[in-house]
């Protein structure tokens, strides 16, 4: 491992951002993961040791000597639908679709490209060879509409017949995929993943193998998991300057009661509770009551949580997270855990020493 101090300037947390101009910085192309390592293990993990000041250069088979006795590792179990559609009107001209949600038994709200010439009543067929249709009730704006699905089975069934992935828009496939995208339905998931009703995969734990989790068990570190479904909003630019004014998207989390004891014998034992991506935290800070003096809350719940600097972590001490997009919230999470010029300078070195970015890319661990 390679290991680069950071300087005494960049120790300190900086000026919060404050606005979406801020969370900008500069990446080559070529750096944007298109596709999944070969191994699923395979991906470098930058290290940013808050304590030490410094940045060290590995891998994510590294995560167990990084972790110590009695931490804890927080998981989300939450497992990708192939929610992309690809639809047919009566004309015969397609109109691209996401899955967001089931209202109820047969109704869905999906996300429907073209929806301006689409009028309420119309049909869209899911599959030429199957029974599978959507009868468009209302429009909700913005390219939400309110259907009624038809078709054999569950939700998670008919997806299964007719969805795709619904990989982000920075990873390029061409219409009918290519030669290595038909691992993407396997990768694009963990492997712990339990709980269906996600559209994006929670990245940070794509990394993660089986046999990984045992080492990390085995040194003495707990795991346990909880649910937060990753919606369509984390596709979603910020449509603001001003970071204040934004709104972040809903998104449903469940968090079971051995999450909280888990989390007790951690601060009994003196570990460090760390979160395995940024809906992992999301769920953590959102659950935390009385700033974390009380146990965390439990059960079913929503959040719309934006965790910016500054922002008092009442939970989670540390992260293993990916490479984040410019301008986006979750640039902003890692900043308010890591500090603002710290996690600047940790991706100034992430480009200059060629790391992957984003989904498919390589890890970050904030400790």
């Amino acid at each position: 491992m390679n290991e680069t101090a950071i300087q005494p300037s960049d120790t300190t947390n900086g000026k919060p951002p404050q606005t979406v101009d801020d969370l900008d910085y500069d990446l080559p192309d070529e750096l944007i993961a298109q596709h999944p390592l070969a191994q699923r293990d395979g991906s470098r993990m930058l290290c940013v040791d808050r304590k030490q000041d410094s940045l060290i250069d590995g891998k994510i088979t590294d995560l167990p000597t990084r972790l110590k006795l009695g931490d804890l590792l927080v998981l989300n179990d939450t497992k990708v639908l192939p929610a992309k559609l690809l639809a047919r009107r009566e004309t015969g001209g397609r109109v691209g679709g996401l899955f967001e949600r089931e209202t109820e038994p047969g109704e869905w709200i999906v996300m429907l490209t073209g929806s301006r010439r689409l009028r309420p009543g119309e049909q869209l067929t899911l599959d030429v060879d199957a029974p599978e249709h959507l009868q468009l009730i209302e429009s909700l704006g913005d390219g939400r509409w309110r259907v009624q699905v038809t078709g054999d089975g569950s939700t998670e069934a008919i997806l299964n017949r007719v969805g795709h992935v619904p990989l982000p828009p920075y990873i390029r496939r061409n219409r009918d995929g290519d030669a290595r995208s038909s691992d993407d339905r396997d990768r694009y998931q963990t492997v712990y993943a339990h709980a269906a009703g996600a559209i994006a995969a929670p990245t940070a734990g794509l990394h993660l193998t089986n046999e990984l989790l045992d080492r990390i068990r085995k040194s003495g570190v707990e795991t346990v998991t909880l649910t937060l479904h990753v919606g369509s909003g984390t596709f979603q630019p910020i449509r603001v300057n001003e970071l204040a004014q934004h709104t972040m998207h809903m998104e449903s989390y469940h968090i079971e009661p051995n999450v909280v004891d888990a989390i007790r014998r951690c601060r009994e034992t003196g570990g460090r509770v760390i979160a395995v991506g940024t809906t992992s935290v999301r769920a953590l800070e959102s659950a935390a009551t009385d700033n974390g003096a009380a146990p965390l809350s439990t059960g079913d719940a929503t959040t719309s949580i934006f965790i910016r600097p500054p922002y008092k972590f009442n939970v989670v001490d540390g992260l293993v997270t990916n490479f984040h997009l410019p301008k986006s919230t979750l640039l902003a999470l890692v900043m308010a855990l890591g500090g603002t010029n710290r996690i600047r300078r940790a991706y100034d070195h992430a480009v200059a020493k060629r790391y992957r970015f984003f989904s498919y890319g390589d890890a970050m661990l904030i400790l």
